[in-house]
């Protein structure tokens, strides 16, 4: 017989692996009951409890916990149709996940919800054992996967417009199919992507260009559109080499790479930190510690993998130019000319792998109120030495990933909002945007909504405990009791 991890598995298939999913979900539902008091507004209008924005991977796995915790009457809402959820499908032009295989994440610690379980149900456990890492696609088709046998209440093509404190809860204005209306909850959950708390930043000379001319590596790209062309990048980064990687690979006639560094970061610190206790506790630390970690990981930041490096590097029309910020740019007719410290290039095509810049005062679903979140600046002063406005930008958070109000008073209903994206990075560490940190912090995030919600109704449990009548035996002795009659 073979052991339960050897690679000659053969694949049992997925209508078998859903039913033990399930069957694995009855038996941790203990304790079962629904407990939180239904609420509606005094017109009579449905309170969510909880309200997701954004049904990528962490949204996903925010109201999968949800629901393991007994709390139901949620609600998850993504603006994109089914399957262009995240990136995976749009601007991530990387071929594979940059982590390991054997992530896990989504599963929250269900065997038979992992990723691994899925892809050997359909494969068979050897053909997980030969491939390397996880491809883009494969990944997702495998989180719509954990959706639909989870049943999560997703609802697609539905938009958060506005934010804005109600009497008791959070009101939220969604576009769908036109028409707007109003949702009401009493707590909400932002995990709309990578860069929801600010922007995707280019330098102004650049955003200055026609279009025609230049493109984010986040936006949209007809790569087809390159070939023959000339191609410049900017950005040391994975992504600046994933872009690069695809222009070439679409025909492009020479693809040229710019960055401001002497040297290309070749070592990945996330992975001196992706042990338990960091992952898990960071935010516990002081401003300090928290302040002086981010930093550093912050400012050197990642080494990309060595399969875009080679991806990139074994095309002969490849050119890699370090130290090589671009001072200028400008139109000349069709070309676009540009000025580094080492002498004038010439494009047909810029892209920006630049990332983006972090401002949480742009998140227009705030409106004004995005301006009374607290942010690192208003909340610790670093030593000298240590100073980095980037960081500083960062919103600071409550222990719940909550948002906190700048000026005590100006806007308490922000502590109702929890932020799952990459702006909980300085307080927490590699959290809302990271595959590897989910399994720490989705739990933490839900751990903070359910105390919020358990807390705002004490009063009532307290009045449904003493209430309770229920007898667990009769008056009447065993003895005496008559027996049941047979049928």
């Amino acid at each position: 017989m073979s052991r339960p991890d050897s690679p000659d598995l053969p694949p049992v298939g997925l209508t078998a692996l859903g039913e033990r999913v399930g069957r694995d979900l009855e038996l941790i539902k203990y304790p079962e009951p629904r407990w939180v008091p239904e609420r509606r507004t005094a017109s009579g209008a449905r309170v969510l409890d909880v309200l997701v924005i954004g049904a990528g991977q962490g949204g996903q796995a925010i109201a999968a916990l949800l629901l393991r915790e007994r709390v139901d009457n949620i609600l998850v809402i993504d603006r994109a149709p089914r399957g262009e959820e995240g990136p995976w499908r749009t601007f991530a032009r990387m071929q594979t996940l940059r982590t390991r295989k054997t992530v896990t994440g989504p599963d929250l610690a269900l065997p038979s919800l992992t990723f691994q379980s899925w892809y050997e149900a359909q494969h068979g456990a050897e053909a997980f054992a030969e491939f390397n890492k996880i491809p883009k696609e494969t990944w997702h088709d495998y989180l719509l996967w954990v959706r639909d046998v989870l049943r999560l209440p997703v609802q697609n093509d539905t938009e958060l417009v506005a934010l804005s404190p109600g009497k008791g809860c959070i009101e939220a204005r969604v576009r769908s199919g036109g028409a707007e209306r109003t949702l009401h909850a009493r707590k909400v959950v932002l995990a709309m992507g990578i860069a929801s708390s600010g922007r995707w930043w280019m330098p102004e000379a650049v955003a200055a260009l026609p279009k025609r001319f230049r493109a984010h590596a986040a936006e949209a790209i007809d790569f087809a559109t390159l070939a023959g062309k000339r191609v410049a990048v900017l950005g040391a980064g994975a992504s600046a080499f994933d872009n690069a990687a695809t222009a070439l690979e679409a025909g492009a006639a020479q693809v040229a790479l710019f960055c401001r560094r002497a040297e290309l970061q070749r070592i990945q610190p996330y992975k001196a930190i992706s042990f338990p206790g960091f992952l898990r506790h960071f935010g516990s630390l002081d401003d300090a510690r928290r302040w002086r970690f981010m930093n550093y990981l912050l400012s050197v930041r990642e080494a990309l993998p060595v399969e875009t490096w080679n991806r990139v590097t074994r095309h002969a029309n490849f050119s890699l130019h370090t130290a090589s910020p671009w001072q200028d740019v400008g139109v000349d007719g069709d070309t676009v000319r540009i000025t580094t410290p080492a002498g004038m290039h010439a494009a047909d095509f810029l892209i920006c792998g630049t990332g983006f810049e972090m401002d949480v005062s742009l998140r227009a679903e705030l409106g004004f109120w995005a301006a009374e979140v607290a942010t690192w600046r208003d909340r610790y002063t670093p030593p000298p030495g240590e100073e980095n406005p980037r960081l500083a930008a960062y919103p600071y958070l409550g222990p719940g990933q909550e948002l906190l109000e700048r000026t005590p008073g100006r806007a308490p209903h922000l502590a109702a909002i929890h932020l799952f994206d990459f702006g909980a990075t300085v307080s927490f560490g590699p959290s809302g945007s990271s595959i590897n940190a989910m399994k720490f912090a989705v739990p933490r995030t839900v751990e903070a909504i359910t105390r919020d919600l358990f807390r705002a109704d004490a009063d009532v449990h307290y009045a449904a405990m003493t209430a309770y009548d229920t007898p667990e035996f009769p008056l009447v002795f065993a003895r005496d009791a008559k027996p049941p009659e047979s049928a």
